[in-house]
This record gives C-alpha cells, sequence and structure tokens, in this order.
C-alpha cells in the first residue's frame, strides 16, 4: 500500500509594502560585541542607512545600535526590502570588517523581518526597540542613549540619518507624557511576548488586541 505524498504548505504571504513600518534586527556573529569603537559603528551603519534610504526610497522610522545588534523599522516603497537588505548588510559587514581589520564574517546570520500590521503592534514595537538600551542598563532614560534616532529627535545629537516623521513622538498632544510613556517599564511578561513577536514573520501577541488604546498614557506596554 503506497502512502499518500503529502503537498507542502504554502507560504504566508507577506503582506508588504504595507501602512505601517517593518522590523529589521541583526545580531553580530555569536552574540559577541562589534570589534570596533561603537562610535564607528555607528557612524558606518548611518552613512549606509542614508544611502539605501536614497537608493531603494525606503522611509527610515527608528534605529538603534545596540553593542552587538540593532533594530530598525523601516518602510518599503515597493519590495524591494531584500535587495535594500541584502546591499545594507552586505556592505556594512565589508566595512566594520575592514575598520577592525578582520576578514571573519560580522553578522552571526541573515537579519529577521517582521511585518506589523496595525498601529497598536506599531506603537509597541517602536517603544520596545527605543527602550532596548535601558533594558540593558546601557542607559536610565530612553532619550540619553548616543545611538539611536531618538537622542537626535529631542536634540541630544546630530546625526545624518534621514528619518520620517515621528507621529509617536511628535503626535498632536506631544508633552512629556510621550517620554514617560517610553521610559515606562513594561511588565516582563509583556516584554517577552514583544520579544517573541518580533521574531515572528509577522507581528502577532497571544492576546486579544481588539481594544486599541485612546491614548499613549494608557497603553499597556
Amino acid at each position: 500500500m503506497s502512502l499518500a505524498t503529502k503537498s507542502p504548505m504554502p507560504r504566508k504571504v507577506i503582506p508588504y509594502p504595507g501602512p505601517f513600518p517593518i522590523h529589521i534586527n541583526a545580531r553580530a556573529v555569536n552574540k559577541e560585541p562589534f570589534k570596533l569603537e561603537l562610535n564607528t559603528v555607528w557612524e558606518i551603519m548611518e552613512n549606509y542607512l542614508s544611502l539605501i534610504a536614497r537608493m531603494y526610497n525606503l522611509k527610515i522610522h527608528s534605529f538603534v545600535l545596540m553593542p552587538n545588534h540593532f533594530h530598525l523599522l523601516l518602510s518599503p516603497s515597493e519590495n524591494n526590502l531584500g535587495g535594500a537588505l541584502n546591499y545594507f548588510m552586505r556592505e556594512t559587514s565589508k566595512e566594520i570588517g575592514r575598520n577592525a581589520g578582520r576578514v571573519n564574517q560580522v553578522y552571526g546570520g541573515r537579519a529577521y523581518k517582521t511585518v506589523i500590521t496595525t498601529e497598536r503592534h506599531f506603537r509597541i514595537a517602536y517603544k520596545y526597540v527605543y527602550r532596548n538600551p535601558v533594558k540593558a542598563n546601557l542607559c536610565q532614560k530612553v532619550e540619553e542613549y548616543d545611538y539611536s534616532t531618538l537622542a537626535f529627535l529631542v536634540g541630544r545629537t546630530r546625526r545624518a540619518i534621514p528619518l520620517e516623521q515621528d507621529t509617536q513622538l511628535f503626535c498632536p498632544d506631544f508633552s512629556e507624557n510621550t517620554l514617560n510613556w517610553l521610559n515606562t517599564s513594561p511588565a516582563m511578561k509583556n516584554e517577552t511576548e514583544v520579544k517573541l513577536a518580533l521574531r515572528r514573520r509577522i507581528f502577532k501577541l497571544p492576546k486579544d488586541d481588539s481594544k486599541v488604546p485612546s491614548s499613549l498614557e494608557s497603553e499597556p506596554f
């Protein structure tokens, strides 16, 4: 008796370009720190983010460089994200390696892409990205970390990365409450859920998202 051959499950279609950004995350090889001063790594990342924004018509929403990885929120204008990321990863790897005098690979693997499909999930990812340095004990407040686009949005540093208008930070009722929201620690359980959601192809939390908070202050994450 022969066994029926199972047909492969169709891959889930990723809905981008879409109305919300895509989260990109990549780590250094073996999760070790980059073999350069972080200021130099930032300059390299800054130059190539500016370049791919023009070359591929990308909209950059936020970028945070950590000692051994980075987080990026961007929106492609067309289905060109693969080419843009391949170029960015290849060229920054070569430049970091050249400056560090290394011939070994810089990144530990491919960049992870997570499509965000709701406004609420965008806010959650946005907060998670900007809170990363605080969580890692690199600063006490989100706006104090120099290797983040938030630092120059609040006027602490001068940077060259072209950014889209930040509708989260500069919302109509902008006040210190917005930064307070970013600096409010979420429950550990919630933070773990967000971390896992940002490792999926499409952002999804294991809870009901039917009720969207009406203000940043009521955001549970």
